[in-house]
């Protein structure tokens, strides 16, 4: 059986978090003035996350096996229901429109959704009620119809894709090999680092993987418990794949030892107790940096994505130094410690949102653009 890093280093965390507590304790502040300090609800929301890191992969990859396209037994069947809700979405739509506006509208026309919303909005100014916006059945039936041809159609590549680019199966198409020695595990190191800063600066680029990365970035304070607050649903989603590693000639166990390296170090930067490390602040990740990744200032936002070394940040233009006091959490925060909730709101938002679309392009754009995104409004 392989040693998992991180479950190895469980009692180091532990005690991490102690040490971490015990010198909040001999160095008090105001109370409700350094976001570092624990708070219990919130330790057990990260603790109980952190256990959910750990069985999530082994729970999904038990449902996403099965269903695995070129894998599993009922993998033309999610295909199957990829294809088929998306006709009937597509049917949905034209009829839709039909028992709307009598044919398909003209081309260059304002949709009548989108002038009442406009009526409606002229109304609001001039003090007059608004009309209720409720859909109807049929909206409703087509909202959901659209959920499941998006949610099939995005599992569907995210299986396929994660099956194909698996670090075994990427190794096998190469001659190349490294070996186990220090060239080796610092190549493999090296570049799971780099690999790591693209995924994690897509996550905040894409609202799809933001759905599950969000969990990490949900908690208004910042201490190591904060660290263990992991995201769940990876499985269900895609990226850079580590694999291709393995096309260089590293091995995967090499490979899979370097993601716990790159998890082990990532912990300790999640405290307040240290401020800055001197000159090595040039080259590598540290306390000062990450608190500007969790900061919800404007000008925190979406910066200093590395893990180890921060100077992929500095190559491709996300760096920011730590000035501002940090403001941590979301930018519109959840309020709540529900291990649940925590780990699927920004999927559910998605869901809502897919639903209300009226077109392909903006369903997908729920989805695939950034967590800020919205469609235009028409125009006339």
């Amino acid at each position: 059986m392989k040693l998992d890093l991180t479950v190895a280093a469980i009692p180091a965390f532990i005690g991490a978090m102690g040490a971490e507590y015990l010198w909040q304790r001999r160095h008090p502040v105001p109370a409700g003035t350094r976001a570092g300090d624990y708070q219990l609800a919130d330790t057990l929301a990260s603790l109980s996350m952190g256990v959910g890191s750990l069985v999530a992969p082994l729970v999904v990859k038990k449902v996403i096996d099965p269903i695995t396209p070129t894998k599993g037994r009922f993998g033309k069947a999610l295909m199957a229901t990829a294809v088929a809700t998306t006709l009937a979405t597509s049917v949905g739509d034209v009829v839709r429109r039909r028992l709307r506006e009598g044919s398909l509208p003209e081309a260059g026309t304002l949709p009548p959704e989108v002038q009442r919303t406009q009526d409606d909005l002229a109304d609001l100014r001039v003090g007059l009620p608004v009309q209720d916006l409720q859909p109807s059945c049929g909206s409703r039936a087509v909202g959901a119809l659209a959920v499941s041809a998006v949610a099939s159609t995005a599992l569907t590549v995210a299986t396929t894709w994660t099956a194909q680019t698996a670090g075994q199966r990427m190794f096998a198409r190469t001659s190349r090999d490294l070996g186990t020695g220090p060239w080796a595990v610092a190549a493999a190191i090296l570049g799971w680092d780099f690999i790591y800063y693209w995924n994690h600066r897509a996550d905040h680029e894409s609202r799809w993987l933001w759905a599950m990365h969000v969990v990490h970035h949900s908690s208004e304070r910042y201490n190591l418990s904060t660290a263990l607050r992991q995201p769940v649903a990876e499985g269900i989603t895609m990226a850079v794949p580590y694999g291709a590693l393995a096309l260089l000639g590293v091995r995967p166990s090499l490979i899979e030892q370097a993601r716990g390296v790159n998890l082990l170090y990532q912990f300790w930067i999640h405290t307040e107790a240290v401020n800055r490390i001197g000159w090595l602040e040039r080259v590598l990740n540290t306390p000062s940096h990450h608190r500007v990744h969790h900061g919800s200032n404007r000008a925190y936002l979406d910066r200093n994505h590395g893990s180890i070394l921060i100077i992929w940040d500095k190559l491709f233009g996300t760096f920011e130094p730590e000035g501002e006091r940090v403001v941590y959490g979301l930018t519109t925060d959840i309020k709540t410690y529900n291990p649940v909730r925590i780990a699927s709101h920004e999927f559910a938002a998605i869901g809502r949102d897919i639903a209300r679309a009226q077109n392909w392009r903006d369903r997908w754009g729920h989805l695939l653009r950034g967590p800020g995104w919205a469609p235009e409004p028409a125009v006339a």
